[in-house]
């Protein structure tokens, strides 16, 4: 699959994962999200390179980030999504979820989920919604799995 690069304003929108830092997106987790702050740099590298991965550059610097950790057939989970505080209010985080949801192989996946405590706003136009069968739903959670043993996702 060919990468994407999208201009958008003074920014570009791509899924070249050359063009993508692992180490960018383990400075933000472990610095500014609430639910893995004590992960290590080998575990987001490995699902880096594991997981299908978009982002947002300015000037070459990654300011914004996701990844789908898919089988490129009929599911995926959408994680680690953020977008530089400095870099916010710009659209970025809807344009960077428009390009990826309009990729061919993720409007053809039967199902797409994300855990997020605060950014419904974000997903909802996209389809996203709580599960209506949420009886049907099992998963295994360990919050504290990095270390964190404040973190709100327990």
């Amino acid at each position: 699959m060919e990468p994407i690069n999208i201009p958008f304003h003074d920014y570009v929108i791509t899924t070249d994962r050359s063009r993508l830092s692992a180490e960018a997106a383990h400075q933000w987790l472990t610095t500014e999200s609430y639910w893995s702050k004590q992960i290590s740099y080998e575990v987001v590298k490995r699902a880096f390179d594991h997981s299908f991965v978009i982002g947002i550059l300015h000037g070459g610097e990654q300011v914004g980030y996701g990844r789908l950790v898919t089988d490129y057939a009929t599911f995926g989970h959408l994680a680690d999504v953020y977008v530089l505080e400095a870099h916010r209010g710009k659209g970025l985080s809807k344009k960077m979820m428009s390009v990826l949801m309009d990729i061919d192989f993720v409007k053809k996946l039967r199902n797409i989920s994300l855990g997020t405590l605060d950014a419904h706003g974000l997903y909802e136009p996209f389809g996203f919604r709580q599960h209506e069968h949420p009886e049907r739903i099992l998963f295994i959670s360990r919050p504290d799995i990095y270390g964190d043993v404040n973190n709100p996702c327990r």
